[in-house]
């Protein structure tokens, strides 16, 4: 069965950081990109990053340039998204996804909700003010 479990979400400060954790299972790690989202309540979810475990590509969106770093460890299936710098704004519910496509573990040149196969649960990010 294919899984994604994200985790490492919490409360922290306004300008502290926070290091992500998606663990994968179920399948090839190295034949798909591993994406976040996240997602504030009444809100659409947003793409945030994008790695290609296989190639070490990485994508981010322009509301986490220059503050996310996304790696991954292949020895333990695991995707990480450090976000530093954090803001109010930042606050949300956090989700990795993955699609398997013809590309493999290239990364979308879009990261789209409805182009995802499969999501984790998510990990709530609270950040104060």
């Amino acid at each position: 069965e294919l899984q994604l479990v994200e985790s490492g979400g919490g409360r922290v400060q306004a300008g502290g950081s926070l290091r992500l954790s998606c663990a994968a299972s179920g399948f090839g790690f190295d034949d798909v990109p591993i994406t976040w989202f996240r997602q504030v309540p009444g809100k659409e979810r947003e793409g945030l990053s994008c790695i290609s475990s296989s190639t070490g590509s990485t994508y981010y969106a322009d509301s986490v340039k220059g503050r996310a770093t996304i790696s991954s460890d292949n020895a333990k299936n695991t995707v990480y998204l450090q976000m530093n710098r954090l803001k109010a704004e930042d606050t949300a519910v956090y989700y990795c996804a993955t699609v398997y496509s013809e590309y493999g573990s290239t990364c979308p040149l879009n990261l789209n909700v409805e182009d995802m196969d499969y999501w984790g649960k998510g990990t709530l990010v609270t950040v104060l003010a």
